[in-house]
């Protein structure tokens, strides 16, 4: 079962905040794609609201965050970022559903 986190990041009002924040959402991606068992690592930026970032999380289970966890960039991204943010990060977390299989809807 695909083990997925949704982050939502939202910046102070002013644009170095959001184009800092932008900048390391882009780099982060481009580290955090690369760990084990780590499916996919997207950032986007909301269409009208450009505060707002979110980051999607892809890993193989829920066991695979370690790897993430693990990463040293990991130790630096929170004390970089929180500075240029508004309010604390908000973390869902979801398990994908199976939609390998045809399904009956009632």
């Amino acid at each position: 079962m695909v083990y997925t986190l949704v982050c939502t990041l939202y910046t102070l009002d002013d644009p170095k905040s959001i184009q800092t924040v932008k900048n390391k959402l882009i780099e982060a991606s481009r580290i955090y794609s690369q760990d084990k068992e780590t499916l996919s690592w997207l950032v986007m930026q909301d269409v009208k609201d450009p505060r707002m970032f979110k980051v999607v999380e892809r890993y193989q289970e829920e066991g695979s965050q370690k790897y993430h966890l693990a990463n040293p960039y990991q130790k630096t991204f929170d004390p970089f970022v929180m500075p240029f943010l508004a309010k604390p990060i908000e973390v869902l977390r979801h398990e994908e559903l199976d939609t390998s299989k045809d399904v009956e809807v009632a």
